[in-house]
């Protein structure tokens, strides 16, 4: 494999990396010194000439269980000395319906539960199960990302989608309790209006109607809260939900 990292280099794995939040948390882990194996659907772009861009990608499809399991193997065989520092679970699916409309109970068949719950919820503990090896030899942490519709109805979001993130914080503090003990720590972060290129029409009038701030928060907000969980200045945060939202949620 290519331009492998340097013994002692701090090595994270990201799902959901290609835009918005993930690529904000790309550029930051980055400034930092960390290398990022980033997962995508798409194969590997010669048009990535940004450095170490060939040994960072891995691809699979998340929805598919068979290959988060390969998933799994290739990470291992990235990872010069067995520790993985970091897993951001930040990949995410969230259907429409005709016209981009909201996806209800009444909408959903079983095959958009099943492909929701494989990549937002599935794929996550099949991750953190696959290498709690590599992520207890690096006293990694583990920074799941779930949504303000997890905790309330969002006119945007669906109930597939809404389930699947209210299931998912509720797995992070059960693995918070199960790993906390091996030296790995566990939480979430709950974004609420993030300034992304799938902003759906009408937030605006959820900006000016539900958020105290009256703005939209950045990408960049997000993953400066992403790397504080992955860093020492987190040191004793375990099992917490931080909501990145402005105050949308009170």
């Amino acid at each position: 494999m290519p331009n492998p990292p340097p013994a002692g280099t701090r090595i994270m794995l990201l799902t959901g990396a290609s835009r918005g939040i993930g690529h904000a948390t790309v550029k930051r882990f980055q400034a930092e010194g960390w290398r990022i194996l980033t997962v995508s659907r798409q194969p590997f772009s010669e048009e990535c000439r940004w450095p170490n861009a060939r040994w960072s990608h891995i691809q699979a499809d998340l929805s598919d269980p068979a290959q988060v399991t390969a998933l799994v193997e290739v990470v291992r065989e990235r990872l010069p000395e067995g520790r993985l520092h970091a897993l951001v679970n930040n990949a995410g699916i969230s259907p429409k319906g005709e016209g981009g409309s909201r996806l209800g109970a009444l909408g959903s068949d079983q095959s958009v539960w099943s492909s929701v719950f494989n990549v937002n919820l599935f794929s996550t503990a099949a991750l953190a199960r696959g290498l709690f090896a590599e992520l207890s030899a690096g006293q990694g942490s583990i920074v799941n990302v779930t949504s303000i519709a997890g905790s309330r109805v969002h006119p945007f979001a669906g109930t597939a989608y809404a389930c699947s993130k209210a299931a998912l914080a509720a797995l992070t503090r059960e693995m918070a309790h199960e790993f906390g003990a091996h030296g790995i720590r566990v939480n979430a972060i709950a974004p609420g209006e993030i300034d992304t290129s799938i902003l759906s029409p009408g937030t605006e009038e959820i900006v000016q109607r539900d958020i105290p701030m009256r703005r939209l928060g950045s990408a960049e907000e997000v993953a400066e809260t992403i790397l504080f969980l992955c860093s020492g200045a987190s040191s004793y945060v375990n099992g917490a939900e931080i909501h990145i939202n402005g105050g949308q949620h009170v």
